[in-house]
């Protein structure tokens, strides 16, 4: 007969204490944390489920950090773009106040509260978030624009827009005739022409037409063009020449010359003399006055206008534009301005790439929005140069011209202010970064039904129920206490307590 020792025994009730004093410990810890388990090995064939399920709810996460940091940039964007719009209304709206009162300066008080405007618009332009400035493109880490100061006045040996302003309008307006040539006539042929072919400086000739009796004209033909008006019979009272001329900022204007018989004629009038000879002589004389006083007007305010494309109008393919001189007055050709010698009003990146593509962000896995933005897009470019114009223009109190200077002025800037349909706006980059806003918004709202539905499956998983896990802890006390007992009782045992006593 083979007799087993109590050793075995033993080591098996041990383990089986063991086992229930970590069931009970384990038991402990889900009612106090209420979780399955404290690490995914413990959650069974229910682990790669659970790590699929966080990882999803990580991304969510992420996401919405993404979009709160573009919200945070579009609000900051939105609010200055609101700014600057509000600017271009302020001055729109005086410059249809025909308030022409100079100052010491030369300017009235609306072109004073243009350069406060055009400061605020500049500042505007440099607003920053937490990644930098917001209207710079790529080169976040820069500011958008220049100072004030430097874009109207230059800085050392960079001109800034005043100079250019005034170097081009030496040049569309010398000799006082817009850069055209009226010499007297020769016999009964009155010409007028430019001075230069190619040149991009003063009046441009246009057209002509007439309705004088026994008159021929023609042109404008020839290198450089001109235009030539024969008088061979005298015309009849009333009867009219009319010449069209393109100015530097690409708008035209008419001049009408009207045949009469008053001596002296009245403006835009010519004397029907005793020989048609002496008629184009009169004819050349009225053309010449009427051409002045038009190089002095609308010339000098188209001349600003087209100094301020030069200036303004600049990207990473097209520098600014300055006058080939000096001299400036017989200058015949522009020529590109470079970093040592002319402001670069716009300081940030200036690439080929559309503005918002130069910001991007991922807000869905199959979702991004682009919302970069460039102080030089043509919405905010034709702000600022509109302005600028306004607000760095003079005029001379002593010149009988000024008043209609500054009212040809004015009308071509309230015109430029209301651009034609296909012309970006500050209210087409605001729709824009709406949509991208919207885009962003309407993903969160996904993220957040996402991840209430991923966060309820996960806590079922992960979780426990506290009455179930009470009911089991209590029932492992127990069976570890009636072990415990067991054990004790069985460890006070001994031989002796079977053998009989002699």
């Amino acid at each position: 007969m083979t007799i087993m020792g109590v050793t075995g025994s033993a080591s098996v009730v041990v383990q089986s204490l063991a086992d229930l004093r970590a069931k009970l410990d384990d038991l402990q810890r889900q009612l106090g944390t209420g979780q399955t388990s404290d690490n995914y090995a413990g959650l069974g064939s229910q682990r790669s489920l659970v790590v699929g399920l966080q990882s999803q709810l990580d991304a969510a996460q992420g996401f919405d950090d993404t979009i709160t940091m573009v919200g945070t940039r579009l609000s900051i964007a939105q609010t200055a773009l609101t700014q600057i719009s509000q600017s271009a209304q302020n001055v729109q709206s005086i410059l249809v106040q025909q308030d022409f009162t100079l100052g010491q300066n030369g300017q009235t008080v609306n072109q004073q509260s243009a350069q406060g405007e055009l400061d605020s618009i500049l500042a505007a332009l440099d607003s920053q978030d937490a990644t930098g400035y917001i209207f710079s493109g790529l080169a976040t880490n820069q500011a958008a624009v220049d100072s004030l100061d430097h874009i109207m006045n230059g800085n050392g040996a960079q001109a800034g827009f005043k100079q250019v302003l005034s170097e081009r309008q030496q040049a569309d307006g010398a000799n006082g005739l817009g850069r055209l040539l009226i010499p007297p006539p020769a016999g009964t042929v009155v010409t007028v022409s430019e001075d230069a072919a190619g040149s991009p400086f003063g009046l441009k000739l246009a057209g002509v037409n007439s309705t004088l009796t026994g008159t021929i004209v023609a042109g404008p033909a020839g290198v450089p063009p001109a235009i030539s008006v024969n008088v061979q019979t005298n015309p009849n009272a009333g009867e009219m020449l009319n010449l069209s001329f393109t100015l530097p900022d690409g708008s035209s204007e008419n001049l009408t010359l009207t045949a009469t018989t008053s001596n002296p004629p009245g403006a835009n009038q010519f004397t029907i003399g005793a020989t048609a000879a002496a008629t184009a002589a009169n004819l050349q004389a009225a053309l010449t006055t009427a051409v002045s006083k038009l190089a002095d007007t609308s010339l000098v305010a188209a001349s600003a206008v087209a100094a301020a494309k030069d200036f303004f109008d600049t990207d990473a393919a097209n520098p600014p534009q300055r006058v080939n001189g000096p001299p400036f007055n017989t200058a015949t050709s522009l020529i590109a301005g470079t970093p040592s010698n002319t402001v670069t009003w716009y300081t940030g990146e200036a690439g080929a790439s559309p503005a918002r593509s130069t910001a991007i962000a991922r807000v869905d896995p199959a979702v991004t929005i682009s919302f970069g933005m460039r102080a030089n897009e043509q919405g905010l470019r034709n702000v600022v140069k509109n302005v600028a114009v306004f607000a760095a223009m003079s005029f001379s109190a002593n010149d009988p011209n000024a008043a209609d200077q500054y009212s040809a002025l004015t009308a071509r800037l309230a015109a430029n202010f209301a651009p034609s349909q296909g012309t970006q706006t500050v209210a087409d980059i605001q729709t824009e970064l709406v949509n991208a806003q919207t885009m962003a918004n309407t993903a969160k709202d996904r993220h957040t039904q996402s991840t209430a539905t991923l966060t309820d499956f996960l806590q079922k998983i992960e979780n426990v129920s506290p009455d179930q896990v009470g009911t089991e802890l209590l029932s492992v006390q127990t069976a570890l206490q009636a072990s415990l007992q067991t054990t004790a009782m069985l460890s006070k045992l001994s031989l002796i307590n079977y053998l009989p006593i002699s």
